[in-house]
């Protein structure tokens, strides 16, 4: 069985966000980009299964401007196979994904799509459920722990909801997005980052896959949060219940 991994590269979670200056999207300019961390994990999870012997190939996907080979050399390096560069704009929604992900499946024919829960970019949290929308595939979405049955073509995933957890049961093939949880991804080692120079990542452009980039989204305009005001030190409880009768609905 192979597993198709989703991968996206955004901006380093530890680097500070700053938006641009004509408020058409956050600076992206001279700032550290590295490989979604909910990536990371659902690319852990498919070695894992590798390592274990339910797969026999591990195959990274990426979607946007070339700079996107840095991060599928990453994965690479962590211990993907090869890897799919779909050539396109830095913007891309998530149904245009789901597209994308749903033309390369039918290349590919894989037993297992892993993604991310979401993009610490963006956080829409939409590309999964519409992908196994497309594809007419059963769903486990934030998964904390995943097993595949290889005998029975199928695989039990508990998954996080507000009341606990909740079990599923999901005939193959399938689509399964990682919640921080289900792992720890692991380092890449020296070695490895060498012999991903030498991986095969395989180019393939919109019209190869036949997907229609229309949006019916418009970003209008990305402005930053509002300063939240300073606190005060009140000197008794008779002023703080005032404060919070008069002025708590203040923002």
């Amino acid at each position: 069985m192979k597993i198709m991994v989703a991968i996206k590269r955004v901006v380093d979670y530890a680097v500070k966000i700053r938006i641009k200056s004509d408020k058409t999207g956050v600076e992206t300019t001279n700032v550290k980009m590295s490989m979604n961390p909910f990536c990371e994990i659902a690319l852990e999870e498919a070695l894992r299964m590798k390592e274990s012997g339910v797969a026999s190939e591990v195959i990274a996907v990426s979607m946007g401007p070339t700079q996107c080979v840095d991060t599928l050399r990453t994965g690479l390096a962590m211990g993907a196979d090869r890897a799919i560069h779909v050539d396109a704009p830095s913007t891309l929604y998530p149904l245009t994904v789901a597209k994308l992900l749903k033309a390369l499946v039918q290349v590919e024919k894989p037993g297992l799509l892993i993604l991310g829960k979401q993009a610490i970019d963006d956080d829409c949290n939409q590309t999964g459920q519409m992908v196994a929308g497309l594809l007419n595939w059963p769903q486990g979405t934030f998964a904390s722990k995943v097993v595949v049955d290889k005998e029975k073509k199928a695989a039990t995933v508990d998954r996080e909801v507000d009341g606990g957890l909740e079990t599923l049961c999901l005939d193959l093939p399938a689509v399964i997005t990682t919640d921080l949880r289900l792992n720890q991804p692991r380092y890449a080692t020296l070695p490895n980052i060498m012999k991903a120079k030498s991986k095969p990542i395989k180019k393939m452009s919109l019209a190869e896959l036949n997907v229609d980039l229309r949006s019916d989204l418009e970003v209008v305009q990305v402005t930053a949060p509002p300063v939240r005001k300073a606190g005060v030190i009140l000197s008794s409880v008779d002023e703080l219940v005032d404060k919070l009768k008069n002025e708590a609905h203040v923002i």
